[in-house]
């Protein structure tokens, strides 16, 4: 068996073949109705992930072992999963129940134009009254008042690890943060990643740069819109034609029951519907929600549909120099359920539950003043002294990206297995977010932090 390149996928069709299982089954089962099985040791890390998320129960042990799905509570009852990590409403526990259930038992659908020609600008929104306020407060920055594009020039060297590597960890790329940024400053790829993950990264970062830089030309319009899907489908087609150009057959979403269009007369004229809209909507956030809705629901590209949405997205932030959406912490699976929901009931009660949370999560992460502070991270809390002694040891010693990496995910063995891949993104966040006025919280000298950096910038 090939070993999984999209860990996404995994769990979803985990999920999917067991939800029709009320008995649950053995992990050979799973991997038998599986249609294209990860290695068993990856095997049993997704359904390790899936029962510290609350999703899977199990029982029984060694080769008796079995796998069920846990029960959903009544959708009455808004919830949370991730471990109180990202609040549901109780719509938004609807529309992932009803995803969650096998394909055979949902009903297929194929694209509904009445969606999109239904919503009036400044008429009609997804995003409440209340919604909208608490985003802008979220979002302020000290460059309210400059110039349009300012602030994420400002902050352009971080905006392109955090967006680069999030929107790719949300299509399944395996690099890790420090792997992105190795990548990104010096040009180096990570040995045991494949070339079509490195080229997915350099791609969000030429397209990140195109919206930063040209923020006077661009907006919702076709020319904006085709570039941004040009340079993140760069190299990554299997008919480089398609790139930047509308598709004229075709296409299945897969996990899927929707059909996108696939007239290309139908696919010309909604998405100029979809442009012309979304150029109308005054509320820089609804602008935002707007396209990551109806952009991957029209499907107007062969592929990387939802990358282009997401970039596009940042661009009435960046115009508003508000805080940007980078996808911070994001749960993919969620995402994905989200995104489901819109595609199958025209519903986005969740995805605007992911967004809103997503939003909170990426604005605290540029937040330069805040009128009060935040609550503390429990996770950073638990493991601050673990934290604090690795990235002690990492300044001193001193090492460069290439030997931290693996530094970091060894000390990560040491937790329990469903904290490991949370202490490793939150070591790598800290020692990307150093600078010369907070390393004093690790212990550390001055000459120390400055040998570090010399090392750590250039190898």
């Amino acid at each position: 068996m090939a070993k999984s390149a999209n860990p996404a996928k995994d769990l979803r069709e985990i999920i999917l073949t067991l939800s029709s299982e009320a008995s649950g089954l053995s992990i050979e089962a799973i991997e038998a109705k599986l249609t294209s099985p990860p290695e068993r040791r990856t095997l049993q890390r997704r359904l390790k992930e899936l029962i510290a998320s609350g999703e899977l129960l199990s029982s029984g042990k060694g080769r008796a072992t079995r796998y069920e799905l846990a029960k959903v509570a009544p959708v009455s009852n808004p919830g949370t999963v991730n471990s109180d990590l990202l609040p549901l409403s109780g719509q938004a526990r609807e529309i992932r129940q009803y995803v969650s259930q096998p394909q055979q038992k949902r009903q297929p659908v194929g694209y509904n134009r009445s969606f999109l020609d239904n919503y009036q600008p400044n008429s009609s929104s997804y995003l409440t009254k209340q919604e909208k306020e608490r985003l802008a407060g979220l979002g302020v920055t000290a460059q309210m008042n400059a110039p349009a594009g300012t602030y994420a020039k400002q902050i352009l060297q971080r905006l392109l690890i955090d967006l680069a590597w999030n929107s790719s960890r949300l299509e399944g790329n395996t690099y890790s943060l420090l792997d992105t940024q190795r990548l990104l400053y010096q040009g180096v790829s990570a040995n045991n990643k494949s070339a079509s993950e490195a080229q997915m990264i350099l791609n969000h970062k030429d397209a990140i740069e195109f919206i930063v830089n040209n923020t006077a030309d661009i907006g919702f319009n076709r020319y904006t819109v085709l570039s941004l899907h040009a340079l993140l489908s760069n190299n990554l087609l299997p008919n480089p034609a398609a790139s930047g150009s509308l598709r004229t057959h075709g296409v299945g979403i897969a996990g899927s029951v929707y059909t996108p269009a696939g007239t290309p007369q139908l696919i010309e004229e909604m998405f100029e519907q979809m442009l012309d809209k979304a150029a109308q909507i005054l509320d820089p956030f609804e602008q935002a929600f707007f396209i990551m809705v109806q952009l991957p629901y029209l499907q107007p590209f062969d592929d990387v549909n939802k990358r282009v949405s997401r970039l596009a997205a940042n661009i009435p932030l960046n115009k508003k120099n508000l805080a940007p959406l980078s996808f911070v912490e994001v749960p993919d699976t969620l995402y994905i359920d989200g995104l489901l929901g819109v595609y199958e009931l025209n519903r986005v009660e969740l995805l605007k539950d992911v967004f809103l949370w997503a939003y909170d999560r990426s604005a605290k992460q540029y937040a330069v003043q805040r009128q009060s502070l935040g609550e503390p991270d429990p996770f950073r809390m638990q493991y601050r002294d673990l934290i604090r002694s690795l990235i002690s040891e990492i300044i001193t010693a001193p090492n460069s990206k290439a030997e931290a990496i693996p530094m970091i995910q060894a000390r990560a063995l040491r937790l329990p297995e469903s904290d490991r891949e949370k202490f490793v993104q939150t070591v790598e966040n800290e020692l990307v977010s150093l600078h010369n006025g907070n390393f004093a919280r690790y212990f550390v000298t001055p000459s120390q932090f400055k040998n570090w950096q010399k090392i750590w910038n250039t190898i």
